[in-house]
Protein backbone atom coordinates (compact mmCIF):
# COMPACT_ATOMS: atom_id res chain seq x y z
CA UNK A 1 0.00 0.00 0.00
CA UNK A 2 1.40 3.22 -1.23
CA UNK A 3 2.20 5.87 1.84
CA UNK A 4 -0.03 8.66 2.12
CA UNK A 5 1.39 12.20 0.11
CA UNK A 6 1.11 15.01 2.55
CA UNK A 7 1.17 18.12 0.38
CA UNK A 8 3.62 21.43 1.14
CA UNK A 9 3.23 24.80 0.72
CA UNK A 10 -0.16 26.53 0.39
CA UNK A 11 -2.27 23.67 -0.09
CA UNK A 12 -0.63 21.98 3.17
CA UNK A 13 -2.86 24.24 5.46
CA UNK A 14 -5.53 22.92 4.03
CA UNK A 15 -4.67 19.11 5.24
CA UNK A 16 -6.52 19.16 9.23
CA UNK A 17 -4.91 17.13 11.62
CA UNK A 18 -8.08 16.46 13.36
CA UNK A 19 -11.83 16.77 11.82
CA UNK A 20 -12.74 20.34 12.70
CA UNK A 21 -15.92 20.76 14.20
CA UNK A 22 -17.17 17.17 13.42
CA UNK A 23 -16.19 14.33 15.99
CA UNK A 24 -14.89 11.12 14.76
CA UNK A 25 -17.58 8.23 14.48
CA UNK A 26 -16.28 4.91 14.17
CA UNK A 27 -18.66 2.36 12.72
CA UNK A 28 -20.78 0.22 14.97
CA UNK A 29 -19.12 -3.57 14.95
CA UNK A 30 -21.89 -5.85 13.50
CA UNK A 31 -23.41 -8.33 15.47
CA UNK A 32 -21.21 -10.95 13.60
CA UNK A 33 -18.14 -9.22 14.65
CA UNK A 34 -19.08 -8.74 18.07
CA UNK A 35 -19.42 -12.38 18.50
CA UNK A 36 -16.92 -13.45 17.34
CA UNK A 37 -14.56 -10.68 19.61
CA UNK A 38 -16.37 -12.73 22.29
CA UNK A 39 -15.29 -16.46 21.11
CA UNK A 40 -11.87 -14.91 20.76
CA UNK A 41 -12.09 -13.91 24.43
CA UNK A 42 -13.66 -17.08 25.41
CA UNK A 43 -11.30 -19.24 23.11
CA UNK A 44 -8.27 -17.56 24.78
CA UNK A 45 -9.29 -17.54 28.66
CA UNK A 46 -9.91 -21.29 28.02
CA UNK A 47 -6.18 -21.74 26.05
CA UNK A 48 -4.63 -20.03 29.00
CA UNK A 49 -6.25 -21.92 31.92
CA UNK A 50 -5.39 -25.14 29.91
CA UNK A 51 -1.90 -23.59 30.09
CA UNK A 52 -1.82 -22.72 33.65
CA UNK A 53 -3.24 -26.58 34.50
CA UNK A 54 -0.95 -28.16 32.52
CA UNK A 55 2.23 -25.83 33.67
CA UNK A 56 0.73 -27.13 37.31
CA UNK A 57 0.57 -30.87 36.84
CA UNK A 58 3.96 -31.04 34.51
CA UNK A 59 6.10 -28.40 37.04
CA UNK A 60 9.02 -30.57 37.04
CA UNK A 61 9.46 -30.42 33.01
CA UNK A 62 8.32 -26.93 32.58
CA UNK A 63 10.01 -24.82 35.50
CA UNK A 64 13.54 -26.24 34.94
CA UNK A 65 12.63 -25.36 31.21
CA UNK A 66 11.79 -22.22 31.64
CA UNK A 67 14.44 -20.91 34.32
CA UNK A 68 16.59 -22.08 31.34
CA UNK A 69 15.21 -20.18 28.93
CA UNK A 70 15.44 -16.73 31.18
CA UNK A 71 18.85 -17.55 32.42
CA UNK A 72 19.80 -17.48 28.45
CA UNK A 73 18.31 -14.22 28.31
CA UNK A 74 20.68 -13.24 31.49
CA UNK A 75 24.03 -14.49 30.38
CA UNK A 76 23.58 -14.05 26.24
CA UNK A 77 25.18 -10.59 26.80
CA UNK A 78 28.72 -12.59 28.54
CA UNK A 79 28.41 -15.44 25.33
CA UNK A 80 28.21 -12.96 23.16
CA UNK A 81 31.82 -11.36 24.80
CA UNK A 82 33.21 -15.65 24.62
CA UNK A 83 32.02 -15.84 21.04
CA UNK A 84 33.93 -12.04 20.65
CA UNK A 85 37.15 -13.69 21.59
CA UNK A 86 36.78 -16.28 19.08
CA UNK A 87 35.85 -18.87 21.39
CA UNK A 88 33.61 -21.99 20.01
CA UNK A 89 29.82 -21.36 20.59
CA UNK A 90 29.88 -24.46 22.61
CA UNK A 91 33.13 -23.98 24.18
CA UNK A 92 32.17 -20.44 25.15
CA UNK A 93 28.20 -22.20 26.68
CA UNK A 94 30.11 -25.20 28.37
CA UNK A 95 32.33 -22.33 30.54
CA UNK A 96 29.49 -20.51 31.58
CA UNK A 97 27.56 -23.70 32.51
CA UNK A 98 30.63 -24.91 34.67
CA UNK A 99 31.04 -21.21 35.76
CA UNK A 100 27.61 -22.18 37.33
CA UNK A 101 28.53 -25.13 38.99
CA UNK A 102 31.83 -24.22 40.64
CA UNK A 103 30.01 -21.39 41.77
CA UNK A 104 26.83 -22.84 43.49
CA UNK A 105 29.15 -26.16 44.64
CA UNK A 106 31.74 -24.21 46.29
CA UNK A 107 29.20 -22.38 47.83
CA UNK A 108 27.28 -25.45 49.10
CA UNK A 109 30.60 -26.95 50.10
CA UNK A 110 31.22 -24.06 52.25
CA UNK A 111 27.50 -24.11 54.05
CA UNK A 112 27.71 -28.03 54.27
CA UNK A 113 29.18 -27.56 58.11
CA UNK A 114 27.26 -24.78 59.40
CA UNK A 115 23.62 -26.14 57.91
CA UNK A 116 24.50 -30.01 58.96
CA UNK A 117 25.47 -28.30 62.20
CA UNK A 118 22.37 -26.07 62.64
CA UNK A 119 20.24 -29.62 61.75
CA UNK A 120 22.14 -31.38 64.21
CA UNK A 121 21.37 -28.76 66.89
CA UNK A 122 17.69 -28.92 65.78
CA UNK A 123 16.09 -31.20 68.38
CA UNK A 124 18.09 -29.33 70.97
CA UNK A 125 16.98 -25.80 69.95
CA UNK A 126 13.34 -26.40 69.70
CA UNK A 127 12.38 -27.16 73.01
CA UNK A 128 14.59 -23.88 74.21
CA UNK A 129 12.86 -21.80 71.63
CA UNK A 130 9.35 -23.01 73.23
CA UNK A 131 10.49 -22.35 76.38
CA UNK A 132 11.92 -18.42 75.70
CA UNK A 133 8.78 -17.95 73.98
CA UNK A 134 6.76 -19.30 77.01
CA UNK A 135 6.00 -15.82 78.25
CA UNK A 136 4.02 -14.92 74.75
CA UNK A 137 2.26 -18.34 74.21
CA UNK A 138 1.02 -19.28 78.09
CA UNK A 139 -2.20 -16.50 77.68
CA UNK A 140 -3.09 -17.91 73.96
CA UNK A 141 -2.57 -21.39 75.10
CA UNK A 142 -4.45 -20.87 78.43
CA UNK A 143 -7.61 -18.65 76.48
CA UNK A 144 -7.01 -21.56 73.67
CA UNK A 145 -7.75 -23.92 76.56
CA UNK A 146 -10.52 -22.31 78.21
CA UNK A 147 -12.08 -22.16 74.98
CA UNK A 148 -12.34 -26.05 74.68
CA UNK A 149 -13.73 -26.50 77.79
CA UNK A 150 -16.24 -24.74 77.24
CA UNK A 151 -17.41 -26.12 74.19
CA UNK A 152 -16.50 -29.76 75.41
CA UNK A 153 -13.92 -30.78 73.33
CA UNK A 154 -11.14 -30.87 76.12
CA UNK A 155 -9.75 -30.47 79.39
CA UNK A 156 -8.62 -27.76 80.43
CA UNK A 157 -4.58 -28.41 81.49
CA UNK A 158 -1.45 -29.60 80.41
CA UNK A 159 -2.54 -33.00 78.43
CA UNK A 160 -2.77 -30.96 74.77
CA UNK A 161 0.95 -29.74 75.65
CA UNK A 162 2.34 -32.76 76.55
CA UNK A 163 0.84 -34.28 72.92
CA UNK A 164 2.10 -31.26 70.91
CA UNK A 165 5.74 -32.48 72.66
CA UNK A 166 5.46 -36.38 72.14
CA UNK A 167 4.00 -35.72 68.30
CA UNK A 168 7.02 -33.06 67.69
CA UNK A 169 9.31 -35.32 69.46
CA UNK A 170 7.72 -38.17 67.26
CA UNK A 171 7.72 -36.07 64.23
CA UNK A 172 11.58 -35.10 64.81
CA UNK A 173 12.72 -38.46 63.99
CA UNK A 174 12.14 -37.98 59.87
CA UNK A 175 13.35 -34.87 59.71
CA UNK A 176 16.68 -35.59 58.27
CA UNK A 177 15.08 -38.05 55.52
CA UNK A 178 12.99 -35.44 54.48
CA UNK A 179 15.67 -32.71 54.05
CA UNK A 180 17.61 -35.16 52.12
CA UNK A 181 14.72 -36.00 50.06
CA UNK A 182 14.34 -32.00 49.12
CA UNK A 183 18.13 -31.61 48.61
CA UNK A 184 18.19 -34.08 46.11
CA UNK A 185 14.54 -32.90 43.94
CA UNK A 186 16.24 -29.34 44.45
CA UNK A 187 19.64 -30.91 42.84
CA UNK A 188 17.67 -32.86 39.79
CA UNK A 189 16.21 -29.68 39.11
CA UNK A 190 19.16 -27.44 39.00
CA UNK A 191 20.68 -30.35 36.72
CA UNK A 192 17.87 -30.73 34.49
CA UNK A 193 17.95 -26.48 34.16
CA UNK A 194 21.69 -26.41 33.27
CA UNK A 195 21.61 -29.04 30.51
CA UNK A 196 18.85 -27.18 29.09
CA UNK A 197 20.35 -23.96 29.61
CA UNK A 198 23.51 -25.60 27.61
CA UNK A 199 21.82 -26.85 24.69
CA UNK A 200 19.76 -23.48 24.48
CA UNK A 201 23.14 -21.10 24.95
CA UNK A 202 25.01 -23.48 22.00
CA UNK A 203 21.79 -23.43 19.50
CA UNK A 204 22.05 -19.64 20.24
CA UNK A 205 19.47 -17.21 17.71
CA UNK A 206 18.29 -20.82 16.26
CA UNK A 207 14.71 -20.04 17.65
CA UNK A 208 14.32 -16.68 16.89
CA UNK A 209 15.90 -17.05 13.45
CA UNK A 210 13.46 -19.63 12.54
CA UNK A 211 10.61 -17.28 13.97
CA UNK A 212 11.66 -14.81 12.12
CA UNK A 213 12.12 -17.09 8.62
CA UNK A 214 8.12 -18.24 9.21
CA UNK A 215 6.19 -14.94 10.01
CA UNK A 216 4.83 -13.55 6.95
CA UNK A 217 4.96 -9.90 7.08
CA UNK A 218 8.01 -7.65 7.80
CA UNK A 219 6.96 -5.16 9.88
CA UNK A 220 5.82 -8.18 12.17
CA UNK A 221 9.64 -9.67 11.87
CA UNK A 222 11.02 -6.23 13.39
CA UNK A 223 8.08 -6.69 16.26
CA UNK A 224 9.73 -9.98 17.28
CA UNK A 225 13.33 -9.12 16.95
CA UNK A 226 13.06 -5.82 19.19
CA UNK A 227 10.84 -7.33 21.90
CA UNK A 228 13.63 -10.39 22.60
CA UNK A 229 16.25 -7.47 22.57
CA UNK A 230 14.37 -5.70 24.81
CA UNK A 231 13.06 -8.52 26.90
CA UNK A 232 17.16 -9.80 26.94
CA UNK A 233 18.27 -6.11 27.85
CA UNK A 234 16.12 -5.29 30.73
CA UNK A 235 15.79 -8.74 32.14
CA UNK A 236 19.98 -8.45 32.44
CA UNK A 237 19.55 -5.35 33.89
CA UNK A 238 17.09 -6.00 36.19
CA UNK A 239 18.89 -9.63 37.24
CA UNK A 240 22.23 -7.81 37.81
CA UNK A 241 20.80 -5.41 39.44
CA UNK A 242 18.86 -7.12 41.46
CA UNK A 243 22.11 -9.47 41.86
CA UNK A 244 24.38 -6.82 42.99
CA UNK A 245 21.83 -5.34 45.45
CA UNK A 246 21.46 -8.96 47.29
CA UNK A 247 25.14 -9.15 47.26
CA UNK A 248 25.21 -6.30 49.52
CA UNK A 249 22.84 -7.20 51.98
CA UNK A 250 24.27 -10.47 51.83
CA UNK A 251 27.77 -9.00 53.07
CA UNK A 252 26.11 -6.37 55.22
CA UNK A 253 23.80 -9.39 57.21
CA UNK A 254 26.44 -11.80 57.53
CA UNK A 255 28.13 -8.95 59.37
CA UNK A 256 26.06 -7.83 61.28
CA UNK A 257 24.99 -11.70 62.25
CA UNK A 258 28.46 -12.18 63.39
CA UNK A 259 28.75 -9.13 65.56
CA UNK A 260 25.38 -9.80 67.07
CA UNK A 261 27.17 -13.15 68.12
CA UNK A 262 24.92 -15.49 65.64
CA UNK A 263 27.94 -17.30 64.34
CA UNK A 264 28.03 -19.06 60.44
CA UNK A 265 28.15 -15.03 58.80
CA UNK A 266 28.87 -16.54 55.55
CA UNK A 267 25.47 -19.03 55.98
CA UNK A 268 23.15 -15.70 57.28
CA UNK A 269 24.68 -13.48 54.52
CA UNK A 270 23.69 -16.34 51.83
CA UNK A 271 20.19 -16.72 53.32
CA UNK A 272 19.76 -13.06 53.00
CA UNK A 273 21.30 -13.25 49.38
CA UNK A 274 19.06 -15.48 48.74
CA UNK A 275 16.05 -14.51 50.51
CA UNK A 276 16.12 -11.09 48.43
CA UNK A 277 15.21 -12.63 45.12
CA UNK A 278 11.75 -13.55 46.54
CA UNK A 279 9.81 -10.15 47.00
CA UNK A 280 7.50 -9.98 50.13
CA UNK A 281 7.78 -13.51 51.43
CA UNK A 282 11.54 -13.52 51.22
CA UNK A 283 12.31 -10.75 53.96
CA UNK A 284 9.18 -12.17 55.86
CA UNK A 285 10.97 -15.48 55.86
CA UNK A 286 14.01 -13.67 56.74
CA UNK A 287 12.93 -11.92 59.78
CA UNK A 288 11.42 -15.02 61.31
CA UNK A 289 14.56 -16.93 60.94
CA UNK A 290 16.39 -14.36 62.46
CA UNK A 291 14.45 -13.67 65.47
CA UNK A 292 14.06 -17.84 65.60
CA UNK A 293 18.05 -17.76 65.12
CA UNK A 294 18.21 -14.55 68.62
CA UNK A 295 15.73 -17.10 70.43
CA UNK A 296 18.10 -19.64 70.07
CA UNK A 297 21.80 -17.85 70.63
CA UNK A 298 21.24 -14.99 72.18
CA UNK A 299 20.77 -13.71 75.97
CA UNK A 300 18.84 -11.76 77.51
CA UNK A 301 15.85 -12.46 75.96
CA UNK A 302 14.94 -8.83 74.26
CA UNK A 303 18.84 -9.46 72.42
CA UNK A 304 17.06 -11.94 69.98
CA UNK A 305 14.76 -9.07 68.96
CA UNK A 306 18.16 -7.24 67.26
CA UNK A 307 19.22 -9.32 64.57
CA UNK A 308 15.54 -9.41 63.26
CA UNK A 309 15.10 -5.68 63.67
CA UNK A 310 18.51 -4.74 62.01
CA UNK A 311 17.63 -7.24 59.14
CA UNK A 312 14.55 -4.98 58.59
CA UNK A 313 16.37 -1.59 58.55
CA UNK A 314 19.30 -3.58 55.85
CA UNK A 315 16.12 -4.29 53.60
CA UNK A 316 14.48 -1.54 54.11
CA UNK A 317 17.17 0.93 52.78
CA UNK A 318 17.94 -1.49 50.35
CA UNK A 319 14.70 -2.76 48.89
CA UNK A 320 12.95 0.49 49.26
CA UNK A 321 15.22 3.48 48.09
CA UNK A 322 18.51 2.06 46.49
CA UNK A 323 17.22 -0.70 44.51
CA UNK A 324 14.31 1.51 43.38
CA UNK A 325 16.43 4.53 42.19
CA UNK A 326 18.63 2.29 40.56
CA UNK A 327 15.67 0.30 38.56
CA UNK A 328 13.27 3.49 38.36
CA UNK A 329 13.56 4.56 34.72
CA UNK A 330 13.71 0.86 32.80
CA UNK A 331 11.41 -1.34 35.28
CA UNK A 332 8.42 -0.02 36.44
CA UNK A 333 5.88 -2.49 37.14
CA UNK A 334 2.30 -2.52 39.65
CA UNK A 335 4.00 -3.75 42.85
CA UNK A 336 0.18 -5.02 43.96
CA UNK A 337 0.52 -7.03 41.39
CA UNK A 338 4.14 -8.36 42.04
CA UNK A 339 2.81 -8.86 45.20
CA UNK A 340 -0.28 -11.36 43.79
CA UNK A 341 2.32 -12.45 41.50
CA UNK A 342 4.51 -13.36 44.02
CA UNK A 343 1.64 -15.48 46.00
CA UNK A 344 0.42 -16.88 42.90
CA UNK A 345 3.48 -18.37 41.86
CA UNK A 346 4.63 -19.73 44.67
CA UNK A 347 0.98 -21.65 45.12
CA UNK A 348 2.10 -23.05 41.54
CA UNK A 349 5.56 -23.98 41.06
CA UNK A 350 6.88 -23.44 45.05
CA UNK A 351 10.09 -20.86 46.04
CA UNK A 352 11.34 -20.86 42.15
CA UNK A 353 7.89 -19.90 40.80
CA UNK A 354 8.25 -16.80 43.67
CA UNK A 355 11.13 -16.07 42.36
CA UNK A 356 10.39 -16.44 38.61
CA UNK A 357 7.15 -14.17 39.61
CA UNK A 358 8.79 -10.47 38.78
CA UNK A 359 10.61 -11.76 35.75
CA UNK A 360 7.85 -12.97 33.83
CA UNK A 361 5.58 -9.80 34.85
CA UNK A 362 8.31 -7.67 33.24
CA UNK A 363 8.36 -9.81 30.10
CA UNK A 364 4.51 -9.88 30.18
CA UNK A 365 4.56 -5.97 30.13
CA UNK A 366 7.41 -5.82 27.42
CA UNK A 367 5.77 -7.86 25.25
CA UNK A 368 2.43 -6.04 25.83
CA UNK A 369 3.55 -2.56 25.27
CA UNK A 370 4.82 -3.92 21.87
CA UNK A 371 1.61 -5.45 20.42
CA UNK A 372 -0.40 -2.45 19.92
CA UNK A 373 -3.89 -4.56 20.67
CA UNK A 374 -2.27 -5.82 24.14
CA UNK A 375 -0.98 -2.20 25.04
CA UNK A 376 -3.98 -1.38 27.42
CA UNK A 377 -2.79 -4.18 29.48
CA UNK A 378 1.09 -3.44 29.31
CA UNK A 379 -0.44 0.15 30.63
CA UNK A 380 -2.29 -1.51 33.71
CA UNK A 381 0.58 -3.85 35.11
CA UNK A 382 2.87 -0.92 34.96
CA UNK A 383 3.09 1.57 37.77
Amino acid sequence: MPDTVIPRGADADLVPSEPIGVEAIEAEPTREERLARLRTVFVGGLLGLALLAASYAAAEIVLPILLAFILNLVFRPVLRVLLRARLPQPVAALIIVLSLVALFGGLAMLLSSPVSGWISRLPETLPRIEQRVKVLSSPIKSLQGALQHVEGLAPVGGGGQQGAAAQGTAEGTPLARKILTQVWIVAGGAFTTLVALFFILVSGETFLRRLVEILPRFKTKRQVVDISQEIEDDLSIYLGTITMMNSVVGVATGTVAWLCGLGDPLLWGTLAFLLNYVPILGPTVGVITFFLAGLVMLDPLWMAFVPAGLYILIHVAEGETVTPMLLAHRFTVNPVLVMIGVFFWYWMWGVVGAILATPLLAITKIVCDRIEPLQPVGHFIGR
